[in-house]
């Protein structure tokens, strides 16, 4: 009986899954090459590439040119969104990303692209009770995580309510956007109540790929995230693309 009859590819995906998921395999850990499988399983490198195929797709492996097949990485860094989080990052005057990555032991960075009073997009415009076209102020930024970028965040005010404020000037801000919109002797003087996350996974574009230096295969996570004053009025809206396999979500909410 041929090899491949015995070993098909569906038992090396199964017991490389096994592998892999049971932690034999840990994440970033380069995988045996086609030919060290193949002797392994008795098989053929083309029944191999088939089953280290369907690992890929499963979300499992990446390859890299030239360098073969890994164990996919983990999420380096876990973002808990509840509002005592918010709340305890606020009072060491740091912005929430940089907050948990730190936490987790993780060397966080926000680099500023560009500041600049642009027409609101029609969705912006809505999120922010504006019309269409109405002048906004456009931070662009990128989250880095170790040197390595994690997230591109556009976020977006209200030309009027900011105007004057280190927000629409370039440059960081000390203590994040909110401490100018919260600052009590400031000109904006609003309180931070909640906000409202909307999240699409999909395949990046050309340009996040180059971006966010993506592996083949690697998807990205939109977040809309609309924030509102103690009087309901929209402050911000939080346009980011983050890269998936370096975050993890989790939201808690207090139920009474």
């Amino acid at each position: 009986m041929p090899a491949d009859e015995g070993f098909p590819y569906q038992r090396i995906v199964d017991e490389l899954r096994a592998e892999i998921l049971g932690g034999q395999r840990p994440p970033g850990s380069r995988m045996p090459s086609e030919n060290e499988l193949a002797v392994r399983y008795q098989t053929s490198r083309p029944t191999v590439r088939r089953a280290l195929a369907l690992l890929k797709a499963d979300g499992l492996l990446v390859t890299r040119q030239g360098s073969g097949a890994f164990v996919r990485p983990r999420s380096h860094v876990r973002l808990l969104v509840t509002g005592a989080n918010f709340r305890k990052h606020r009072g060491l005057g740091l912005p929430g990303f940089n907050a948990q990555a730190l936490e987790q032991g993780q060397r966080p960075e926000q680099r500023i692209l560009s500041v600049a009073t642009v027409d609101a997009p029609a969705e912006i415009a809505m999120r922010l009770d504006l019309d269409e076209g109405s002048p906004v102020v456009l931070r662009r930024r990128v989250f880095m995580l170790e040197g390595e970028p994690a997230a591109l965040c556009d976020s977006y005010y209200p030309a009027d309510m900011v105007r004057g404020t280190a927000i629409g000037q370039p440059g960081r801000i000390r203590g994040g956007a909110y401490a100018v919109i919260e600052d009590p002797d400031g000109p904006i003087r609003r309180k931070i109540s909640r906000s409202v996350d909307e999240l699409v996974a999909r395949m990046p574009t050309h340009e996040e790929t180059v971006e966010l230096r993506l592996l083949p295969g690697v998807p990205v996570v939109r977040v809309l995230r609309t924030v509102y004053d103690s009087d309901d009025r929209p402050v911000e809206v939080q346009d980011s693309v983050v890269a998936s396999d370096r975050h993890e979500f989790r939201y808690e909410e207090r139920m009474r």
